[in-house]
């Protein structure tokens, strides 16, 4: 029985297609048409005015916190309830992250905490050199609320949009919020490069810089000259190529994906103490269907349902751990209300890939099904 994955590679004859073709095309290095065009192609997606495309979207949130000028002295106020690359990327400048709870209902940055927390920051002097939202899970964050907050603070957004690619808010894409947006295109999410990311935005200068460090900061002279550090942040050819299949297809995952979410969705209705996170945000691509449950009212933990499936090689896994209970970052400024950590015990993300069979769909529900029987 074949392992179930909880968000593998939907790759095909068309990825395999593209590929080849940017290899026999003689581009297989960093840069070259594919890259031209897969950053033409997202950027008309998103409805933005310029697209870099890089290595990863670690180093694509690196460059956009270094092109509003992020460094030391300075913090970058960014969700607790996300993956370790947001606060890596601010810690790469210099800067301090300062973490801020959730909302219990999406998993997103709470918007009630924010406008306060940088009033207190600009009373005690400090430099706040951008806010960090991260879009859970593949739901858009309020904006609607916290772009305006952010407006009259007069500090800079920079959309950590990794998991959200596809999802919209209010009829506008995800990725296009802010001073600049970023994507991940790594091996897990809706669409794969296999590695990769993208900086989407609509300030040129911003573009322009994000560029020059990527491409190690060169100077633009015949011999290779450098005034200040760089870094190789640029996404290969052949990978782009791949991108620009994903893309082509990328409605049709997200569709797939939603089908797989309102699947469990009936599965888990009449459950009690069981609720799907964010459930029924009409803009989520859906990346990945995570359940919240209450074990008072439900009488299990989402441990014990992750073991059963386990025992059936079906994979699961728990909602990101804080960042405010990393080891790491011990000791870090954080506005905290416990939801975040609520939701880290309590959640769990279900097998959710595009690529899941019809047969291995069943499977995970009969398995479910077979564990809340038993309880």
């Amino acid at each position: 029985m074949s392992k179930v994955h909880l968000s593998p590679p939907d790759v095909g004859p068309l990825e395999e297609a593209y590929a080849l073709a940017a290899i026999r095309s003689g581009w297989v290095a960093p840069l070259g048409p594919d890259v031209d065009a897969f950053e033409a192609e997202l950027a008309e997606r998103i409805g933005t005015a310029y697209a870099v495309a890089t290595s990863s979207g670690t180093a694509a949130l690196h460059l956009a916190l270094l092109a509003v000028g992020a460094g030391p002295g300075q913090v970058v106020v960014m969700p607790t309830l996300t993956f370790a690359a947001t606060a890596n990327a601010a810690v790469y400048t210099g800067a301090e992250p300062i973490f801020v709870d959730c909302d219990p209902t999406t998993g997103n940055i709470d918007v009630d905490l924010l406008e306060p927390l940088l009033e207190r920051l600009d009373t005690e002097g400090r430099r706040v050199a951008a806010v960090l939202p991260v879009d859970m899970f593949g739901v858009c964050a309020d904006y609607e609320r916290l772009l305006p907050i952010c407006a009259r603070a007069g500090h800079p957004v920079i959309e950590d949009a990794a998991e959200s690619l596809g999802a919209t808010r209010s009829g506008r894409a995800a990725g296009s919020f802010g001073r600049a947006g970023v994507l991940s295109f790594n091996g897990n999410k809706i669409m794969t490069t296999s590695g990769g990311g993208m900086l989407l935005t609509d300030d040129a200068e911003l573009a322009a810089r994000a560029r020059y460090l990527a491409t190690q900061a060169r100077q633009p002279v015949a011999h290779y000259e450098h005034t200040e550090i760089g870094y190789n942040y640029r996404l290969s050819n052949v990978l782009a190529a791949i991108g620009r299949a994903q893309l082509c297809r990328l409605d049709g995952m997200i569709r797939r994906r939603r089908e797989l979410r309102d699947q469990y969705a009936k599965l888990f209705a009449a459950v009690p103490g069981v609720r799907l996170l964010a459930d029924g945000d009409p803009g989520a691509n859906c990346w990945l269907t995570t359940i919240v449950v209450e074990p008072e009212a439900s009488g299990w933990w989402p441990a014990e349902l992750a073991a059963h499936l386990a025992a059936q090689d079906i994979e699961t896994r728990p909602v990101w751990k804080p960042m405010h209970l990393q080891p790491v970052h011990a000791g870090a400024e954080a506005v905290l209300t416990g939801a975040a950590e609520r939701l880290f015990a309590n959640g769990l993300t279900l097998p959710s890939g595009s690529g899941m069979s019809d047969h291995a769909g069943e499977r995970v529900r009969q398995a479910i099904g077979e564990f809340l029987c038993s309880r």
